[in-house]
């Protein structure tokens, strides 16, 4: 009896080159013998009928004539359906699915199936997950519970569950930046080790500082008599306060740094920005000093419009 290898790809008759080899991967995936839901006679089947549907010549001739078709005057098929006789090259495919070209092991070929072939042991898949820190936490270091999945996921038995572990965020870490714990991840596969867990680092925005990868910003207020005169001011940094000279005539808009108060193992700098703030003139006698400073100081700022 003929058998439809479009249906059991799961795939149209009018089906792409492209669409059939998805189609083969999504399959093999599932039913290779290696995997925990594998099923060597349902393989070798979807392995038969992508070895004719992958091959222009021989999909050509099954469509007229159906899985016989070698019987037909085909010719050329090698080994027969009884084995693959490497006309199909499904290389590419499994050294995708199991990280190099062993996939096949030495039973597939010449054999035609996978009787012989041993599991090999495969390591489970790594698991992202995100953590939030503070801009301290992220100087400093810390320590964190988190809940990663656990088992296989490609497991016909798999139902999400999760786990919390304990992991160490050292210090000087910084944004986006990944952590990788290992044998915490998913289940290996046939006795294989777990993947591991990769922490990726998010900083929480901080009602002070900007970030700009290792640098940090402040926005530094000041009067505009400690502009004009020069004073000493107390400035916040993520390692404590500081004392800071803001030199006589500074103007709003001043960059000034303070080194290694920034973020990393190799610390960045925090960027003081001066802005100049005036204070109100809420009352005649404050009005009164503000005249007063116009006629004796004439300012034109915009002298050069």
């Amino acid at each position: 009896m003929s058998k439809d290898y479009y249906a059991i790809l799961g795939v149209s008759r009018t089906a792409s080159d492209a669409e059939i080899k998805k189609a083969y991967r999504k399959k093999a995936a599932k039913f290779h013998p290696d995997k925990p839901t594998g099923d060597e006679a349902k393989f070798k089947e979807i392995s038969e009928a992508y070895e004719t549907l992958s091959d222009a010549e021989k999909r050509s001739m099954y469509d007229q004539f159906g899985s016989d078709y070698e019987q037909r005057g085909a010719g050329g098929f090698g080994g027969g359906q009884g084995g693959y006789g490497g006309a199909a090259d499904f290389s590419d495919i499994f050294g995708d699915m199991f990280g190099g070209g062993g996939g096949f092991g030495g039973a597939h070929g010449a054999q035609g199936g996978f009787g012989q072939q041993q599991a090999r042991p495969q390591k489970g898949e790594d698991q992202t997950v995100k953590v939030m820190l503070s801009l301290t936490e992220a100087v400093e270091g810390t320590e964190r519970t988190i809940n990663v999945q656990t088992g296989n996921p490609h497991s016909n038995s798999y139902s999400y569950d999760t786990k919390p572990i304990k992991v160490k965020i050292p210090a000087g870490v910084t944004q986006e930046q990944k952590i990788r714990v290992k044998g915490k991840g998913f289940s290996g596969f046939n006795g294989g080790p777990n993947g591991d867990v990769i922490i990726q680092v998010n900083l929480e925005k901080h009602p002070l500082y900007k970030v700009e990868e290792k640098d940090v910003y402040l926005d530094l207020p000041i009067t505009p008599w400690e502009a004009a005169l020069g004073a000493k001011v107390e400035i916040p940094t993520l390692k404590g306060k500081v004392k800071m000279a803001i030199a006589p005539g500074t103007q709003s808009g001043a960059k000034l740094r303070i080194k290694g108060r920034g973020l990393g193992v190799t610390p960045g700098n925090q960027y003081v920005i001066v802005q100049i703030h005036t204070p109100p003139a809420a009352t005649d006698v404050d009005k009164e000093l503000y005249e007063k400073m116009a006629e004796q100081m004439p300012f034109n700022p915009r002298a050069d419009f």
